[in-house]
């Protein structure tokens, strides 16, 4: 039979307990809660920090956007997609992370292939990545023809050893995230644009899970230094879907003139940019909201049991390592038992043997619903 792999590697990965399957979540999400096949969870695998989806002002801006734009922008940017709607959206991204040019996407995913692409060209340029980056920073760094290296986990030491004996190539590019999905622990921020300067290298971050929580307003890794390029998401805590980078005037022209993965695209729904607008304006405004997870995260933490491996992290997001995937997955059933939904992250999107629960404190939770995600997991796992 054609394409015999697909039934070997579907059987190798139930084998080793990391086969995955779509669940359909049945309504809209509200307060923290979701329903699957009609029972209802308390929610901590959702990317929604600062609870604003389904938000009333934002899903007022998005009919409004529907009535003045559409819904589809029914064509690429380059040709009669770029709607009004879109560069509004470029200028208050702009002005709020104080940077000259924004471009805009359908995905993180796409904008991270785009950059990659784009700066490694040739390969006299050269990548240096930290090793949890994200899968598509990966993609994007080995899919060019760049000179790509790794180096340990926020090790700034092993970094500027790597930049040091980078040779006199001018195309150096440092890529991190600026909080890690899987960890939840924040990079170096300020240290790698300190190092990234003094090698004329430029700094890259995938902010996707920075941006809206990290900062006095909601601004992200640009909060703590000067980013030369970012990358983020706006289908997280922005809640609502697509990515932008920021940029220079001339990586900007660039982009737009021979990134095939910006110039072959629909762009973004200008309904969804007008609604993304106003997220960003709430985001700026309502800073009780990232005091909420501060507060959350902080109480979770005091109520775990010591034998309970939290990793320490300042984000919504706290990785609970397990390791064995099966006993991983098992510790996930026994949750949802208790009404508790907490998907369990295992190979390859992390290590082997790291396998955990990936818990995200959002706004939209409160002290009981904390409490009780605790006590659940005490009696799960201690």
């Amino acid at each position: 039979m054609a394409f015999d792999f697909i039934r070997t590697d579907l059987d190798e990965q139930k084998s080793k307990s990391r086969y995955r399957q779509l669940v359909c979540n049945h309504v809209v999400e509200q307060d923290g809660y979701i329903k699957v096949n009609g029972k209802t969870y308390l929610n901590f695998s959702s990317n929604d920090y600062l609870g604003l989806n389904n938000h009333l002002a934002i899903n007022k801006a998005l009919q409004e956007g529907a009535d003045k734009f559409g819904v589809c922008s029914s064509s690429s940017s380059l040709v009669t997609g770029y709607h009004y709607a879109h560069q509004a959206l470029e200028e208050d991204i702009c002005q709020w992370l104080d940077k000259p040019k924004c471009l805009l996407f359908s995905s993180g995913y796409s904008a991270n292939l785009a950059l990659f692409h784009a700066l490694g060209k040739s390969d006299n340029s050269q990548f240096f990545l930290d090793k949890l980056s994200h899968a598509s920073m990966i993609d994007g760094a080995y899919q060019s023809k760049a000179k790509v290296k790794r180096f340990n986990h926020n090790n700034i030491e092993q970094l500027t050893k790597l930049l040091t004996n980078s040779g006199t190539s001018a195309n150096k590019l440092v890529a991190s995230e600026g909080v890690f999905s899987m960890d939840g622990c924040q990079a170096k921020v300020s240290d790698l644009a300190t190092l990234a300067k003094s090698h004329q290298a430029w700094l890259y971050l995938d902010d996707a899970h920075s941006i809206g929580v990290i900062g006095d307003k909601g601004q992200g890794s640009n909060w703590l230094a000067d980013i030369d390029i970012t990358m983020a998401t706006l289908g997280k805590a922005v809640a609502t879907s697509g990515a932008f980078l920021t940029c220079n005037d001339e990586l900007h022209d660039y982009l737009v003139n021979f990134s095939r993965h910006y110039i072959y695209s629909t762009a973004m729904s200008p309904a969804m940019a007008w609604a993304s607008r106003k997220s960003i304006e709430l985001i700026q405004k309502e800073q009780w909201r990232r005091d909420k997870i501060t507060e959350l995260s902080a109480l979770f933490s005091d109520l775990l049991a010591p034998q309970v491996e939290l990793v320490t992290t300042q984000s919504s997001i706290h990785a609970i390592i397990i390791g064995d995937e099966e006993k991983t997955i098992r510790v996930s059933e026994q949750l949802k038992k208790q009404g508790v939904w907490l998907t369990p992250i295992r190979p390859p999107t992390v290590a082997a043997n790291t396998s955990r629960l990936r818990v995200t404190i959002c706004s939209n939770h409160n002290t009981k619903d904390i409490k009780y995600l605790a006590e659940c997991i005490n009696k799960a796992i201690a």
